[in-house]
Parts: structure tokens; sequence; C-alpha cells
């Protein structure tokens, strides 16, 4: 059964995303996963992830969709921009992000894992 308290972020096919189900599931942790691709990811949704752990921490610009994009389009100054950017190309926020009652950790590094290991202990 999923906990509303833990959302996953990412996409099915994500290594890393796949790194983080198989991490929470073995520590026993129910969560929802939401596919950013195939299922609705709102504009409140990136809005709080934005918010909560800062524009550059959440855009992938390292992405094959970022180096798609134009320079007019890559030119985002503003948190706003950073959102209006990911909500009109979801694989384009850094994957995943794991969510924790509006705190939120992106990525899964070694780092990461820590931090998720402390923050569900």
């Amino acid at each position: 059964m999923s906990d509303p308290a833990i959302r996953v972020y990412g996409l099915k096919n994500c290594d890393s995303c796949r790194r983080a189900v198989k991490w929470l599931r073995a520590a026993g942790q129910g969560f929802a996963f939401i596919d950013v691709r195939a299922d609705d990811l709102t504009r409140a949704d990136v809005a709080r992830i934005v918010a909560g752990a800062g524009a550059d921490k959440t855009l992938n610009r390292k992405s094959a969709t970022w180096r798609q994009l134009s320079e007019t389009q890559r030119a985002v100054s503003t948190d706003q921009d950073v959102v209006d950017l990911i909500v009109q190309h979801p694989t384009l926020l850094k994957r995943p992000v794991v969510e924790l009652v509006d705190e939120f950790i992106v990525g899964f590094a070694a780092a990461e894992q820590a931090d998720l290991a402390a923050r569900l202990a």
C-alpha cells in the first residue's frame, strides 16, 4: 500500500529511479511512484519541487532533452522559468525526486541515499 507521505517522481525506465524504488521497497517503505512522462505531473507539483529543492538542483541540464532545446528556451533566469520549462518538458526534471512531507531529495547517489536513510530512521 502506498504512503502518500512519500512520493517518487521519475521515469519507469530510468536506472536511478529503479534503484530508488528498489531501495525503498527493501527498506519496507510504502510510496507513490509518479512517472513524469506517463502520469500527470502538474504545475503545482513542479512548482513545489522547484521551491523545495531549488531550481538549479531540479533542472537537468545534462539531459538529451536539454541539448535539443534552443538557446532561447535554455535562457531560464527565474524559478518560474524553470517551472514552465519542466512543465513543457517533464524529462528535464532531475531524477528521481523523493518527496518526504514537502522535503525533497533529488538524485540517488550515495549522499542522497544516506540523506534518505537518515530522514526515514
